[in-house]
């Protein structure tokens, strides 16, 4: 699944900032305008340094050789990922993407909550070259902050397209994801024994709540 599923305190603040732009009554000061930039800038960077890696090799892991975009398009559940903290709170998450073009997916991640809330984030990813569509790029914020993509590698993908294995290099994210709100038990060890020879503890996995 694609990063920040929920809405995140950068995204709370980029909106209190574009709304105190629109509302201001004169031009701000560079100084301050620069000040907010630079802010919103470091909280993403902090929220990034702040979560743990849970794999140890440093090599980069595998991805699958190709994935059809078109395909892969659609609705996903989320059966299970590393506890971070854009998703805090979230009981089950859906993801849902649809092609732009060639190089670029919409990405619409969903959360449910306890209490019966629900929040949402729209991005786009674009596929980088060469990959053959395996690694990705992701964006929820505006083109405009810089350091604001992560990656979203596709490590282990059914034949079938029914379920799969995503995630960034460095094992500080991790989801696997169904077509269906639950994955057959063969299906689900297949999956989590994939994780583990790429390096990636599985243990710190937080599953769904049915």
């Amino acid at each position: 699944m694609l990063r920040t599923k929920t809405p995140s305190l950068t995204s709370y603040l980029l909106r209190h900032f574009i709304r105190m732009q629109k509302n201001r009554p004169k031009p701000w000061p560079r100084i301050l305008a620069g000040r907010v930039f630079i802010g919103l800038v470091a909280v993403t960077l902090s929220a990034c340094a702040g979560q743990p890696d849970y794999r140890a090799e440093t090599a980069p892991p595998p991805t699958v050789e190709r994935v059809d975009l078109q395909r892969y398009a659609g609705l996903w559940h989320e059966i299970a990922r590393y506890p971070n903290r854009f998703q805090r709170g979230c009981l089950t998450t859906t993801a849902t993407y649809a092609v732009i073009d060639a190089t670029r997916i919409s990405v619409l991640n969903a959360c449910g909550k306890a209490d019966g809330e629900s929040d949402s984030a729209e991005g786009v990813a674009r596929v980088i070259e060469g990959s053959n569509g395996s690694k990705l790029k992701v964006r929820f914020a505006p083109a405009w902050i810089p350091f604001a993509e992560g990656d979203y590698w596709v490590l282990h993908l059914e034949e079938d397209y029914s379920a799969a294995l995503v995630g960034d290099p460095k094992g500080r994210f991790l989801w696997i994801l169904g077509r269906a709100p639950q994955l057959e038990d063969a299906t689900k060890e297949r999956i989590l024994k994939k994780a583990l020879t790429l390096g990636y503890e599985t243990s710190p996995l937080v599953f769904a709540t049915p």
